[in-house]
């Protein structure tokens, strides 16, 4: 007589891998379509030039509800995907601090877009010339949200360096270092008052954004393979021979 018992397991439970693979998808999505819906204004509103105007000042205006709208979705992406990265990094070096410095990231953005900046330096077209004669509560939060959330971009960064540096991917980590490197230069050049530093500060940050994504991007990939390399494996048959 031969009993067959069949039991099927999952080879990466704490994983949940369908809901990581989401997850990490909209965090794969948040950067492009933040980048690309910010610059898709900047060129297309009249009376802003991001040589002067932060991309932050597309909130403002007639059509200010778009970039708010622009913040908040990629902000709660963000945070879904700091999730994803929790699940994907767990136990490997970084993946404590990366996961959280991500949520913090993400929640910034979306704190940004709440809290908008005042009109500034002739746009909306018809605003005076020159910053407001007084900063307003909201454009207060908008600031302290948008250090708080880029200088968490900056360190996240840093952290994968740290992890893909010790999985021996010297490229990966070379990038990471240099979007972590780039957020706070082109912060900091803006906030000297310097020359164009909007631009510098959108060259800065953009950067760090898409290649946050990427990350996601990357991480979700090898999720896929890894699951989809053990699924042969996920039954097995025990057979009883008396």
């Amino acid at each position: 007589m031969t009993t067959d018992h069949t039991r099927t397991t999952d080879p990466t439970p704490s994983l949940d891998p369908p809901r990581t693979s989401v997850l990490l998808a909209g965090a794969a999505m948040a950067g492009p379509l933040w980048a690309c819906v910010s610059l898709a204004q900047a060129g297309t509103r009249e009376g802003f030039t991001l040589l002067r105007h932060p991309l932050s000042a597309l909130s403002t205006g007639e059509m200010g509800w778009l970039q708010i709208t622009n913040f908040v979705v990629a902000g709660v992406l963000i945070v879904g995907g700091a999730v994803g990265l929790r699940r994907v990094l767990a136990g490997a070096p970084g993946g404590t601090w990366a996961p959280r410095l991500v949520a913090v990231y993400g929640a910034g953005m979306v704190a940004a877009g709440v809290l908008v900046m005042d009109p500034a330096d002739g746009f909306p077209v018809g605003t005076p010339a020159g910053p407001p004669n007084s900063l307003s509560w909201h454009a207060g939060g908008h600031l302290a949200a948008g250090a708080i959330s880029f200088t968490a971009l900056a360190v996240a960064c840093l952290v994968l360096r740290r992890y893909f540096g010790h999985r021996g991917q010297r490229g990966l980590s070379v990038v990471s270092l240099v979007a972590g490197v780039a957020v706070p230069l082109g912060n900091g050049w803006a906030m000297t008052g310097g020359p164009a530093g909007s631009l510098t500060l959108a060259a800065g940050v953009i950067p760090a954004m898409l290649w946050l994504s990427t990350t996601a991007w990357l991480l979700r990939r090898e999720l896929r393979h890894r699951t989809q390399s053990r699924r042969p494996n996920d039954t097995t048959d025990d057979r009883e021979h008396p």
